[in-house]
Formats: C-alpha cells, structure tokens, sequence
C-alpha cells in the first residue's frame, strides 16, 4: 500500500506549477485591462478636435496627435508598398506637403493600387486632417529602399524626410479635400494594435489544467506501483 510519504513531493510539484502558471493566466489579465484602458486611451486621443501642426512635434508625446494643415502638394512622394485586400498590390502613398506656413513635411494620402499609381494628384491648395504619427515598421528583414523601382518597403519616417528633404513629421490623413483621386484613406486607429492577453490568458489557465491532469496522472501511477 502507497504511503502518504510517496505522494508529498509530486503533490507540491503539481501544485506548485499549477499556481505558477495560473498566477501568469491572472497577470495576463491584469495586461488586458491596461491594454484596454491603453487603447480606449488611442482612440479618445485620435478622434479629438484638430489642432495645428506643432512647430516641434515630439514622437512620444505628439504620437497619435489630431491635427490640421493646408498646403499644395510638391510633387515629391514615397511609394511604400503594401496591398488592400479586395484591390491587391499597391502602395501608401507618403507626399510631401508645403503647408500654407513655408514648412515641408510629410502626409500619408492613403493607399493607392499599383495600376493607378500614376493617376495625376492635384495640384492646387489641400486642406488636410489626420493624426502625427511615427510608424515602427522597420526591423533588420526589411529590405532598403529600391532606387531602380523607387519603392519604399516601410514607413520609415526619418529615412523618407531625407531623401524628400522634408522635416521628419508624418500626418496619416483622415481627410482630404479636395480627395485625392484613385486613393483610399487609411486613417489611424487603434484595429491594427494587437491585443492579445485573452488568449494568452487562457492558454495559461488551459496548461495549468493540463499540468493539474498530468500531476493526478503521476499520482496514480505511484500509487499503482506501490499497492
């Protein structure tokens, strides 16, 4: 007969893992409610009421920031690449702008398919509504610029404002008016932020179960082989 001596030390084992990762399940909950709270945080900020272009914006502090300029298209523009799902290739279009004030600075008109990428913009006064933003979308597989197909593989802001000699500021438009032709807005918002704490939530919780059915597993066989 099994004494109880034979299933102290499997007994904590089981309980003691199993607290740990349900103890992770919990804090992962506890990162869903921040990330919530974060990101009602993004969206209350990015719907606010426009104001001017900062004459110094700041990526931390001015990140996500609503704000409104008037200007001419320069003609400069980066070709990012990218596709829609529905239209298939194509490309964000990052232009610079010379607001009404003399500054130079980029705006991102929206996504534009690869067959209309040379569709004429305008060429007169815009007034433009959107949200300061710095992309992080470059990592060491992103590739460099093409120079022979002038395409850009990333928003990578500080790049880009040098090569088009603009200051390193970038509006993604909510609103154009007049629109540009053949281009798809694509404001911020917090839908492409990921929020992944529930699942990770549950496989915590999932495992510690698993961990509690491989302990009792243990347990019994234990007291199977000393009956």
């Amino acid at each position: 007969m099994a004494s109880p001596r034979h299933f102290i030390a499997p007994l904590l084992f089981g309980l003691i893992g199993a607290a740990m990762l349900v103890g992770l399940g919990v804090w992962q909950l506890q990162r869903l409610e921040w990330k919530r709270a974060v990101l009602a945080e993004i969206e209350a900020k990015v719907h606010g009421d426009p104001v001017s272009l900062p004459a110094a914006p700041d990526p931390n502090s001015d990140k996500y920031l609503p704000v409104s300029l008037t200007g001419m298209l320069t003609g400069a523009e980066a070709h990012v690449l990218t596709s829609d799902r529905e239209t298939g290739p194509g490309f964000r279009i990052l232009a610079a702008v010379q607001t009404d004030g003399g500054r130079q600075v980029l705006v991102d008109l929206g996504f534009i398919a690869e067959a209309d990428l040379a569709t004429a913009r305008p060429t007169g006064r815009l007034t433009i509504s959107g949200n300061l933003h710095w992309p992080n979308e470059v990592d060491s597989y992103t590739p460099p610029y093409d120079a022979t197909r002038d395409i850009w593989f990333a928003r990578d802001v500080a790049t880009i404002a040098e090569a088009l000699q603009v200051e390193p500021v970038l509006v993604i438009a909510r609103s154009i008016d007049p629109p540009v032709p053949a281009t798809l807005l694509l404001p911020v918002d917090s839908a492409g932020i990921t929020n992944d704490h529930l699942q990770y939530a549950i496989t915590w919780f999932c495992l510690a179960l698993v961990w509690l059915g491989m302990t009792g597993l243990w347990l019994s066989r234990i007291r199977h082989h000393t009956d």
